[in-house]
C-alpha cells in the first residue's frame, strides 16, 4: 500500500509541476547545507570508489596471475612473511582513512547544525503533525500550512530561513532534497535546521520518518521567492480574512459544527489549532498535505469525506447534506 502511495504522490506532483522531478534532485542541491552535503558524500564515494578499485585491480591481477594452469605442478606460488613495509602499509592507510573521513564528516555536521543566525534572518517553527506540516512565522504572527514560503538568498542579500522543528504526536523528519538534510521533528525535543536557497523556484519534500499509515502522504512543498515577492507575500497572509456576505450560510455552517473547534481562521471565531490554519486556505497549490490540487471540485471531495482521500487522516467526516458541503465549499473558496 505504502509503495502504491508514494507512486501516487510523485505521479500528482509532476503533473502539477513537471519540473518538479529536478527539484527533489540529490544531486542538484540549491542552498548552502545540501551542497555541503553533497560535496561530503562525493568525496566519500571518491575515496572508497578508489578502494574499490585497488582492491579489485589487486584481486583480479591474483585471480588471472595465478590461475591454474595446464602445467601446474599442483605447488603453491612463494608467501611472503614478515614484511613490515606490506604490514604497515595495510594498518596505517585504513586508520589514515578513516581519520580523514571522520574530520570532514566532522566538520560539515559543524558547519551545518552550528550555524549562527545573522541579523534579518527568517524564522519559522516546523511542527509535524499526523500527517500535515504547520509552518509558524512568530515574526510576522500568522501560521499557514503545507507549503512553506521563504526568501532566496544570494551574495548581495544573504537572508537564510533557520527551522526549529517540533512534533504534535509522534516522530517526523523534515527533509527538502535540494535544500536541507534530513531533521527529525520529534515529541518533547526541539531540533534545529537551516536553508538558504540560493536560486527562486518551487522544491518539493516529504515526512522522511514513518509515522502512521498516511507517511507517504504527509508531503510539502516550500517556495523561494524573490524579496519582493516574498514581502508581497506575507502582507497578504498578515491580512485577516475577508467574509464575503454572500456565502454566509457557508460560514455558519462552519461556526456551527465542529469545523471551528479543529482550524483556525482570524477574524472569525474560528480558533482552533488542531487542524490546519485555514486564513487564506486558497492561496494554496494544495490541500492534504500536497496530495491534490487545490480546487473547488477536490475541496468538496476533501469535506465530504477525507477519509475516502487519505485514511486514516485525523479530519472525521461532519456527516454534511450536500446543500450544507456546497455552502462550506463556498465559503472556504473565499479564503484567499
Amino acid at each position: 500500500m505504502f509503495r502504491s502511495s508514494s507512486f501516487h504522490n510523485l505521479a500528482f506532483v509532476l503533473l502539477l509541476d513537471p519540473i518538479s522531478s529536478s527539484n527533489t534532485n540529490i544531486f542538484a542541491p540549491a542552498s548552502t547545507p545540501a551542497q555541503e552535503i553533497h560535496s561530503l558524500a562525493l568525496f566519500v564515494l571518491s575515496i572508497t570508489g578508489g578502494i574499490f578499485v585497488v582492491v579489485g585491480g589487486l584481486l583480479m591481477y591474483a585471480v588471472i596471475k595465478f590461475r591454474r594452469r595446464a602445467d601446474d605442478d599442483g605447488r603453491e606460488p612463494a608467501q611472503v612473511f614478515g614484511s613490515t613495509r606490506i604490514e604497515s602499509a595495510w594498518t596505517l592507510l585504513p586508520i589514515l582513512i578513516v581519520i580523514v573521513l571522520f574530520l570532514t564528516t566532522a566538520r560539515v555536521i559543524h558547519g551545518i547544525e552550528d550555524a549562527v543566525a545573522p541579523p534579518g534572518a527568517l524564522n519559522v517553527t516546523v511542527v509535524g503533525h499526523q500527517f500535515w506540516w504547520e509552518f509558524r512565522y512568530p515574526q510576522y504572527g500568522f501560521t499557514t500550512a503545507n507549503e512553506l514560503h521563504v526568501p532566496v538568498s544570494g551574495p548581495d542579500l544573504a537572508r537564510p530561513t533557520f527551522l526549529k522543528l517540533l512534533s504534535a504526536d509522534t516522530d517526523h523528519s523534515f527533509w527538502v532534497p535540494r535544500l536541507a538534510g534530513k531533521t527529525e521533528a520529534l515529541p518533547n525535543r526541539v531540533n534545529y535546521d537551516w536553508m538558504n536557497p540560493l536560486k527562486t523556484g518551487l522544491y518539493v519534500g516529504q515526512c522522511n520518518l514513518y509515522c502512521g499509515v498516511q507517511h507517504a502522504n504527509m508531503l510539502l512543498r516550500v517556495y523561494v521567492q524573490s524579496p519582493a515577492d516574498f514581502e508581497a507575500w506575507v502582507h497578504e497572509q498578515q491580512q485577516k480574512a475577508l467574509v464575503d456576505p454572500a456565502v454566509a450560510a457557508g460560514r455558519e455552517v462552519f461556526d456551527e459544527t465542529a469545523c471551528i473547534n479543529c482550524h483556525a481562521i482570524r477574524g472569525t471565531p474560528a480558533d482552533g489549532t488542531f487542524g490546519p490554519d485555514l486564513t487564506h486556505l486558497m492561496s494554496r497549490t494544495t490541500i492534504a498535505s500536497g496530495m491534490m490540487a487545490n480546487t473547488p471540485e477536490n475541496l468538496r471531495r476533501w469535506v465530504q469525506n477525507p477519509e475516502e482521500i487519505k485514511p486514516g487522516c485525523m479530519m472525521p467526516a461532519m456527516k454534511l447534506d450536500p446543500t450544507q458541503v456546497d455552502d462550506v465549499v463556498s465559503y472556504l473558496t473565499t479564503l484567499r
